[in-house]
């Protein structure tokens, strides 16, 4: 048996019909020990929209699906027949005519499942530079490239600061992320 993450390629716009069907498939005596799980790979996407923040689920590989399968060594082809039979897929990924489709490995799943959010991050990402409250920075990306201004607030956690510049002589307070800025 070969347990592992398969990727299933998939017409662009049929993931969610497709997961019901391989969830039908599931509840078969004949492959519900074959198919273990299946995922959508999306993760949650914040949109700004007249002013109102709105949080959606954005699939961030269109056309792909996770399958975690235990693939016997004898009768994987029945399974993946079945499964390739439903309209809308083209196959397995890395799988060729009559070849056993090979999974992915455990680091590819890992980051995957770490951007969909089923997995917490392992490693922290921390900022190269040390930011400081009043101290005066430039920033060098973003719709507000070229203002200088101090800054207000550090969010490490985000990787975001709040720093209060100059516009129409106003003080005006804006969030960037540290890769946006640079110590004067």
């Amino acid at each position: 048996m070969a347990k592992g993450w398969y990727v299933l390629h998939t017409y662009s716009g049929y993931e969610n019909k497709i997961e019901k069907h391989v969830r039908k498939l599931m509840e078969d005596p004949s492959l519900s020990d074959v198919v273990l799980d299946i995922k959508i790979p999306s993760e949650e996407v914040v949109e700004v929209k007249d002013g109102k923040k709105k949080i959606t689920s954005r699939k961030f590989l269109p056309g792909y699906i996770l399958l975690e399968m235990d693939l016997p060594d004898r009768g994987w082809k029945n399974a993946c027949s079945e499964i390739k039979k439903i309209q809308g897929v083209t196959g397995f990924v890395g799988a060729l005519g009559n070849v056993k489709p090979n999974p992915i490995s455990s680091d590819e799943v890992r980051s995957i499942l770490q951007k969909t959010g089923e997995l917490k991050a392992s490693r922290h990402v921390t900022a190269k530079q040390v930011f400081n409250i009043g101290e005066s920075v430039k920033i060098v990306g973003g719709p507000f490239d070229s203002f200088t201004g101090k800054i207000d607030e550090v969010n490490m956690e985000k990787g975001k600061l709040r720093v209060v510049v100059g516009i129409f002589g106003r003080a005006t307070p804006v969030e960037v992320d540290f890769s946006q800025v640079e110590q004067i």
